[in-house]
């Protein structure tokens, strides 16, 4: 097996784009034909989509926020096992993090996983001073192994030359490939970062040619050597699954919706979650469904188009008001309240969360969450899951409360009722207000924060149950949470 983490001397140094290379080049047919599992520090949902389509298959996060080290740990192994080679894409700089000591940071995962890292180093304009670079990030923290590096946009052979020489003369770190400024490598980014590939059309066409330019200037024989082990990961523990009937769940997945993590759809499946895909652009109804869900995108690049499948707006406020067990997180809110504004523009959305969208230039709310789900909460309490695991076990020791989530919206909900409910108190973020997040109304749940699927937070088997006692008492209320 090949383990290597991809890390950087600072955020937008091209990693995410040698990373898809290397993901597609180390996988493709045309390239070495090995199982590629990749990984994602942090929370990110659009490199991982561009990562799941290089390497076909699907991309999972791993975060210190959200996770302690031993889940982290059975995580890595269990979606590890099966693979040739496992690449971990890192997020910001190699050592940059939350606290002060980098026990978040990338190299304290590389730590934990025992996994050897690849510096890519945005060198342009730089020279000799690659070298001091290259020694400081060595003499950091000596515990972390720099396996290689590799240089990115250079600005042509001859400045390649020089790094060469400069590197091998002052340090003891191999170059395993130089890469040159090349118009065709750019990933679009718009204001969240990079462009989802599920809006893409030729995403793949893209992600192919990427995977040969990489291929064509990184080492690729080398980078597998340096990153051999013979260390064997543990076998995965057995998952568990419901032995209830499923349910069947609505998800909205097209271009204007796709913010999903790969091990949340993993655990609602689990918990007996049925997923039945639909699409807000093109679809004129709701499929037949138990339970919908409608994750985060990017809806307000799609105004019109939303704004004219009525039809299908129109249905899911109808099953909404009906009781459908509904929940939203940050797109998926947007979509539900009563109009949009961004820009000059201003579309109809489906009405049934009565209050109005605002985009602004700015992020309103970004970053971590730690949420109190309070009683009016409308899924089950911690102790009433199959699983034994719930939302916030931490939480229901001595009333202690706490979500950990993150958060990233351009946007805010305005004009309210007064007399809104909620089913979160904000600890940390900003959510609705700075104060709430979680708007309820019917049996909806709608929120800017976006939660993963961990062990303390397994909202997609309380989501499940919910469904089915909705199901299984149509006419009962919703079910609060313990206090």
């Amino acid at each position: 097996m090949h383990r290597f983490l991809i890390s950087a001397a600072h955020k937008s140094s091209g990693k995410t784009t040698v990373s898809i290379g290397l993901a597609a080049a180390l996988s493709s047919a045309r390239g070495r034909k090995l199982t590629v599992q990749p990984f994602k520090k942090g929370p990110d949902y659009i490199d991982p989509l561009w990562l799941s389509v290089a390497a076909g298959r699907p991309c999972y996060n791993l975060d210190f926020f959200l996770s302690p080290d031993a889940e982290l740990k059975t995580q890595f192994a269990r979606h590890a096992h099966d693979a040739q080679v496992c690449l971990v894409e890192g997020n910001k700089g190699l050592y940059d993090g939350l606290d002060l000591d980098g026990s978040n940071s990338n190299a304290a995962l590389a730590r934990l996983l025992d996994l050897p890292v690849v510096l890519v180093l945005d060198a342009r304009g730089m020279t000799r001073g690659i070298a001091p670079l290259i020694l400081g990030y060595q003499a950091f923290d000596p515990k972390i192994r720099i396996a290689g590096v590799i240089l990115n946009r250079l600005g042509g052979h001859r400045h390649e030359a020089k790094l060469r020489a400069v590197i091998e003369h002052y340090t003891d770190v191999p170059v395993l490939g130089a890469v040159q400024e090349d118009a065709e490598l750019a990933l679009v980014e718009r204001h969240l970062g990079l462009m989802p590939v599920n809006e893409t059309a030729e995403a793949e066409r893209h992600i192919a040619a990427i995977g040969e330019r990489i291929a064509a200037q990184v080492d690729l024989d080398r980078l597998l050597a340096i990153s051999q082990t013979d260390i064997a990961l543990p076998p995965p523990t057995p998952s568990w699954h419901s032995s209830e009937k499923p349910v069947r769940i609505a998800i909205a997945r097209d271009a204007a919706f796709g913010f999903y993590y790969a091990d949340d759809l993993d655990a609602l499946a689990a918990a007996g979650g049925q997923a039945v895909f639909f699409d807000t652009l093109n679809d004129s109804r709701l499929p037949d469904c138990d339970g919908l869900l409608i994750g985060g995108g990017f809806p307000e690049c799609f105004l019109d188009r939303l704004e004219a499948n009525s039809r299908l707006r129109a249905d899911i406020r109808r099953a909404i008001e009906g009781g459908l067990p509904t929940y939203a997180e940050c797109g998926g809110l947007m979509y539900l309240a009563r109009s949009i504004q961004w820009k000059e523009g201003c579309a109809e959305m489906v009405g049934v969360i009565p209050g109005d969208i605002r985009m602004h230039d700015k992020p309103v709310g970004r970053g971590y969450v730690i949420l109190e789900p309070n009683t009016s909460h409308p899924w089950r309490s911690a102790d009433a899951t199959d699983s034994g695991t719930a939302m916030g076990t931490k939480a229901h020791e001595a009333g202690k409360d706490a979500l950990h989530a993150h958060e990233f919206h351009y946007s805010s909900l305005h004009n309210l009722p007064e007399d809104t409910r909620y089913a979160y108190g904000v600890r940390r973020g900003y959510g609705v207000d700075g104060r709430h997040d979680g708007v309820l109304i019917h049996r909806l749940l709608a929120s800017y924060t976006h939660l993963r699927a961990t062990g303390a937070c397994d909202w997609p088997a309380k989501f499940v149950r919910h469904v089915r006692d909705c199901r299984v008492n149509p006419k009962k209320e919703a079910i609060p949470c313990s206090p």
